[in-house]
């Protein structure tokens, strides 16, 4: 070693205390710098430190496409609108009407679009899944009168392939995945009847477990200390004059005996009244928090009740300037947002085209045409 040369380990722990977008540029400098970044002792250093102190991520809808708020350096393509999406360890997911597919890591700032169906099937929903123990994503693609239809990211050669048989149940709500298990609500094709949707994202396997009688259409299903919980807002009028907020929340206590606990809870605080509200999730300590869908000149209020204790706080934040001037003033928050360096999103274009096929009810399979590499662990050259 030269001795005019930084030590390793110094050299490490610099890089350790860059923002994960500074990371991503250094990379960018020299290829000794790329391959010592894309270390896994260096990833996974940095994951744990993202760990260690979890933050919120906020997007706001804009006129065109999606454009993250807090670091403001992230744009989703301009033709791409977001009426499916969500958040998942590190990855965020958006898709248009179920038909493209996007992924993408706020860390670094990357996306990648999915590969193409050769049927595009209507009325599709995807989720997107996490596999703790092989530390895999994966995407479920669900439609009416097919086959589940999935995919695993980072394998190089990605492609859709079925799995198991048609279901009887589409999805309502959007999906959550806690400790490698991803839950949804689904309600039968025919009878209607909710259940709630248990789907292994390693093994692959579905579990059914039936909630008609407690379970509602605009429920949102939240981590709620490890286990899945559901809640459900409403207002409740009081002297016919003001109203309160009442929420109520059930929580999966044993998956196998299907047994669950509920609870109900009413919010009192002058600024819920009169403000549209929506469940955001619950912390590691059991706090549920709420925040408002829309910004008031840039500002909008998130709050943390806390259901052991019955009490309420909230915490006020602004938009930047410069995201007023084009987006619009709906306004989404994810919870325990963590920086993965490990999972490198190369924007990527199909050279395929898709076919605008409808949905033929005698074929009950999906087809990949698309051969690529869009997702790949950092340290695979």
């Amino acid at each position: 070693m030269n001795k005019n040369s930084i030590p390793t380990d110094i050299v490490f722990e610099i890089f350790w205390r860059l923002p994960s977008n500074s990371i991503a540029r250094c990379r960018c400098v020299s290829r000794l710098w790329r391959s010592m970044l894309r270390r896994p002792y260096f990833t996974e250093l940095f994951l744990k430190k993202s760990l260690s102190c979890p933050r919120l991520l906020f997007a706001l809808q804009a006129r065109q496409g999606v454009r993250r708020a807090a670091d403001f350096h992230m744009k989703l393509p301009g033709d791409m609108y977001p009426n499916i999406w969500g958040y998942t360890s590190g990855l965020m997911w958006h898709s248009k009407d179920g038909r493209a597919h996007v992924i993408c890591n706020p860390s670094t700032g990357q996306c990648a679009s999915l590969p193409k169906l050769r049927i595009i099937p209507t009325n599709s929903r995807s989720f997107l899944g996490f596999d703790p123990i092989d530390k895999q994503f994966k995407v479920l693609l669900l439609a009416p009168y097919y086959y589940p239809c999935i995919v695993t990211l980072g394998t190089g050669e990605m492609k859709w392939r079925t799995i198991g048989c048609s279901l009887p149940y589409y999805p309502f709500s959007e999906g959550i995945c806690i400790n490698g298990v991803l839950y949804y609500l689904g309600s039968h094709r025919i009878t209607q009847s909710s259940v709630l949707v248990w789907f292994d994202v390693k093994s692959e396997k579905f579990k059914f477990i039936d909630v008609q009688s407690f379970c509602k259409r605009h429920t949102t299903l939240i981590n709620y200390k490890g286990k899945l919980g559901g809640v459900d807002l409403d207002y409740v009028h009081v002297d016919g004059v003001s109203h309160n907020l009442e929420l109520c929340m059930w929580v999966l206590e044993d998956v196998e005996k299907k047994e669950f606990s509920k609870h109900a809870y009413t919010l009192i605080d002058s600024k819920l009244a009169y403000l549209d509200v929506s469940i955001v999730g619950g912390t590691p300590t059991g706090e549920i928090v709420l925040s408002t869908s829309y910004h008031a000149r840039g500002a909008f209020c998130v709050f943390y009740f806390n259901p052991e204790s019955d009490t309420l706080h909230s915490v006020e934040f602004r938009c930047k300037q410069e995201a007023l001037a084009f987006c619009s003033n709906r306004v989404y928050v994810f919870l325990d947002h963590v920086e993965d360096l490990k999972f490198n999103v190369i924007k990527t274009t199909s050279a395929a085209t898709s076919s605008e096929a409808r949905m033929q009810k005698d074929r009950g399979t999906f087809e990949s045409i698309n051969k690529f590499d869009a997702l790949c662990l950092n340290d695979d050259e």
